[in-house]
């Protein structure tokens, strides 16, 4: 690669760190961007696309059940460093199905109404949709946690009251908001109407459900 091609690579990577402001503020030009599948834009978002689902990856698991009985062993009860260990190899797994198993899911999904779009970009558009879940990683769980602290963690806790209900309720916002940019982003990527990016996302749900029996069932 010339000179001039990296820098005009790095310059195109940033800008997609630049834009990532918008999946919060004016989401709707960030997915228009997405339009554009050539390699090097593939390329440039690589590293955003990553950070974001693997951030999410992780905020996702600290709200699973299985989280919230991590501290019921003993072991990793004893050594906070093994649930930051855990919270990161989980946050990566998350990830990892999100963008490419939820990903496959939605372009089968999207496909089966005539969709345009790739799996590349029906992978961005999973990974992206889930940057909601990085505002709760910084912004719920350092207060989750304060007031909390290892109970959350551990099964009966302090969390199981109205407070953590409260929290609950906050971690189903999150998980609207995500999936309206998914629905957001299908509609943009594929230039449709509202009722018919609400089929191919309700055809993703069910190709995702039909993925997960096989390997649960194999």
């Amino acid at each position: 690669m010339s000179t001039e091609a990296a820098r005009a690579s790095r310059a195109s990577e940033q800008e997609w760190w630049r834009r990532l402001p918008q999946l919060v503020t004016t989401p709707r030009p960030f997915f228009a961007a997405l339009a554009d599948d050539s390699d090097a834009a593939t390329e440039a978002r690589q590293e955003p696309l990553i950070a974001v689902a693997f951030l999410a990856g992780i905020s996702i698991f600290l709200s699973t059940n299985t989280a919230a009985h991590v501290f019921d062993d003993a072991d990793i009860r004893n050594d906070a460093l093994l649930l930051l260990v855990e919270a990161i190899f989980a946050g990566a797994l998350v990830a990892i199905q999100n963008v490419w198993i939820v990903g496959g899911a939605l372009h089968l999904g999207a496909r089966a109404l005539d969709g345009e779009g790739s799996y590349r970009q029906a992978r961005a558009v999973v990974g992206f949709a889930s940057a909601p879940f990085i505002l709760s990683l910084l912004l719920v769980w350092p207060v989750r946690l304060a007031i909390y602290g290892g109970d959350l963690f551990t099964r009966g806790g302090a969390d199981e009251g109205a407070g953590g209900d409260v929290f609950r309720v906050i971690d189903g916002t999150f998980a609207v908001w995500a999936l309206g940019l998914l629905l957001l982003g299908v509609r943009t990527i594929n230039g449709w109407s509202w009722p018919r990016t609400l089929g191919a996302v309700a055809l993703t749900a069910l190709v995702f459900a039909g993925i997960a029996f096989v390997l649960v069932a194999a």
